[in-house]
């Protein structure tokens, strides 16, 4: 239960701390030191993790407040804007199913890219992306894996999302890549254990020691990380202080009210027992008698109503802050007179999509670590390979919003054409696809019938006026001028 504040828990060590060795590969010798430096850093990091997933899922500390003055009045009320920040971050990225796209102009490799994207969507890539997603921006780490399947298989292998709060990859601190995926794990005993992958080797780590050691042949570390950023932090941490504030706002609001309802009774020069107040409460009416002759007898309610209105001032005021901090868009409502592009500069969508971006590069460098490993397994199962790929060959393309803006883009991409630009890079430049070069492969018997080259232009002008007979007797009349070589 998430009783305290994060704050507390981490003490100002903000972001997951990464496992570093100083080695630049695995040998029998290192291989401890290597796995004691990864359990550590999971060990410290699980609380954390723990912490953040659970407050994403609800599970937030003014559930468990506690009220000195009217505890008798306790309404926690949980705005789960953490779901709501972590949904529209993970959709920005997998909103749209991440595929791989060709870089060459080559009809194999395109075929061999469109084979290997076939294997990732039976595999439930996007599946896996998204609920890889939900623990990148919660936690800030998450992890992807890659499993054997057993024949009869449509996929020889099957794409997980593990968990962070058992999984790590250890880094080498020499050359930055990864050295060693960690798995907590447990057996049919209920015994905890350590499965552990370098690049070529399969651990087993026990109760201190390695018991099993093989070659698992997967061509890599079949477990890869995606970081959220450098630091690894959580969307949730960078403005949790916040989201704990408008908690308390909204609680203590609608504690305000139910405090205006259930006001204390005031009695002034006038005693009444508790029978007398209880009958009294029952009908409907009070009766009080003043104490003395001189003193009047007065009952009245003590009545302070919370003003509501500055309140929202002052919730909204904290909320606005956080989207600005997470570019999340505010969504408020226009008020006419702009533009589709206004709109979406004034509200943040354009800077929105600009801070996605720079989420871009760890996705596909991870990604491209994860098709390293399917392309292994499918050249081991699939004969002949359909797949045969290097990553110089391909690359892994993001969709951001593809339908935004599109009339503007179909004009641009048409401007693009009409002033001579090759048709590849103006499709390339608009964006409306995602594989650019296969879309110009596929397009590429109608875009030659619609714009030719300065070349083709003057034969089909030739034909069309049939000069032929002319042309040829120029090239003729040239060829006798410089020597008698028809050129």
């Amino acid at each position: 239960m998430n009783t305290g504040r994060f704050q507390d828990l981490v003490k100002g060590q903000y972001g997951r701390k990464t496992a570093y060795v100083d080695f630049s590969e695995v040998t029998p010798e290192n291989i401890l030191k290597i796995i004691s430096k990864g359990a550590s850093t999971l060990n410290w990091n699980r609380p954390a993790i723990r912490y953040l997933h659970d407050y994403y899922k609800g599970d937030q500390p003014v559930l468990y407040r506690n009220k000195t003055i009217r505890d008798d009045i306790n309404n926690p009320v949980v705005e789960n804007h953490a779901f709501e920040i972590v949904s529209f971050k993970n959709a920005q990225t997998y909103g749209e199913p991440v595929q791989c796209v060709s870089l060459k102009n080559d009809e194999k490799i395109n075929k061999a890219v469109d084979a290997l994207n076939d294997y990732n969507r039976n595999a439930n890539k996007n599946l896996v992306d998204i609920q890889c997603g939900e623990w990148t921006s919660s936690v800030g780490m998450g992890y992807k894996g890659i499993q054997r399947t057993k024949p009869p298989y449509v996929v020889p292998y099957r794409l997980i999302a593990p968990s962070p709060m058992n999984t790590i990859v250890v880094y080498s601190a020499i050359t930055f890549e990864p050295l060693l995926s960690m798995q907590q794990l447990k057996d049919e005993n209920g015994e905890q254990y350590y499965q552990c992958f370098s690049e070529y080797l399969e651990y087993i780590y026990k109760q201190g020691q390695i018991i099993s050691t093989n070659i698992h042949a997967f061509g890599g570390i079949p477990i890869v990380e995606y970081p959220n950023n450098a630091d690894r932090l959580s969307d949730i941490e960078l403005v949790i202080t916040m989201l704990d504030a408008v908690n308390e706002i909204q609680s203590n609001r609608v504690d305000g009210i139910a405090q205006f309802v259930q006001s204390w009774f005031k009695f002034i020069n006038c005693e009444v027992d508790e029978d007398s107040f209880l009958a009294m409460k029952q009908n409907g009416a009070i009766v009080v008698k003043s104490n003395n002759g001189t003193n009047t007898a007065s009952v009245d309610l003590m009545q302070q109503e919370l003003n509501q209105e500055g309140t929202q001032v002052g919730k909204d005021d904290i909320w606005n802050n956080a989207l600005d901090i997470l570019a999340i868009p505010n969504r408020q409502s226009n008020t006419g007179g702009d533009t589709a592009g206004a709109v979406s500069l004034r509200n943040g969508w354009d800077f929105a999509r600009q801070r996605a971006n720079l989420k871009d590069p760890y996705v596909s460098v991870s990604d491209k670590r994860l098709n390293r490993v399917a392309l292994k397994v499918i050249s081991q199962a699939v004969n002949p390979n359909p797949c045969e790929l290097t990553e110089m060959d391909y690359d892994v393309h993001i969709v951001h919003s593809p339908t935004d803006n599109l009339l503007v883009k179909a004009e641009s991409l048409e401007i693009l054409l009409r002033s001579g630009i090759h048709p590849l890079v103006a499709i390339k430049v608009t964006g409306l696809w995602a594989d650019s070069e296969k879309t110009y492969l596929q397009s590429k018997p109608y875009l030659d019938a619609l714009w030719h080259t300065v070349d083709e232009a003057i034969d089909s002008e030739i034909a069309k006026q049939g000069l032929n007979s002319q042309v040829e007797k120029a090239k003729q009349i040239v060829g006798d001028l410089n020597g008698g070589t028809n050129n």
